[in-house]
């Protein structure tokens, strides 16, 4: 038996950033590198290392030990230092696809980051209100890395 499920309202998400980040393309992109992987942070501030896997079909996960974590993508394209596109669930754990693109360009004064998040399926209005400021923190985070990076060389 197959029953539709009232009042589960399916949804689309579509959350766009747009930077220019005061670094060169390279070290923009080894700064989202940490940020997707052992210098992650979530908002706040909290510490919150990931696994990446760089390279197709590789692994975006959290990996809390013990046979505990969470996968929150697979690579499905990858190509140093322009692009970065990531499908899967990300951090939502209810019926949902998502993908997410890290495009980056030139621009005046460093590189133009463009990150694009697009989602289908049962999102909560909780989510649908904050991810963006989400991912906002991220664009934040990686223009904190790449800063601190571009300093230290």
């Amino acid at each position: 038996m197959v029953a539709m499920a009232e009042g589960d309202p399916f949804r689309t998400l579509n959350v766009r950033k747009d930077v220019v980040i005061a670094a060169p393309v390279e070290i923009a992109w080894e700064a989202t590198l940490a940020q997707l992987g052992p210098e992650c942070e979530m908002p706040g501030g909290a510490p919150f290392p990931m696994t990446f896997e760089a390279w197709p079909g590789g692994r975006w996960f959290r990996d809390l030990g013990e046979g505990v974590g969470h996968l929150w993508g697979h690579v499905q394209v990858i190509k140093p230092p322009k692009l970065i596109e990531l499908c899967g669930p990300m951090f939502m754990s209810y019926p949902a696809i998502s993908h997410v693109q890290y495009r980056f360009s030139e621009a005046p004064g460093g590189s133009r980051l463009e990150l694009i998040h697009r989602a289908m399926g049962l999102i909560p209005d909780d989510h649908m209100a904050s991810v963006g400021e989400g991912w906002q923190y991220f664009v934040d985070r990686i223009e904190t890395i790449a800063r601190r990076r571009l300093t230290s060389r």
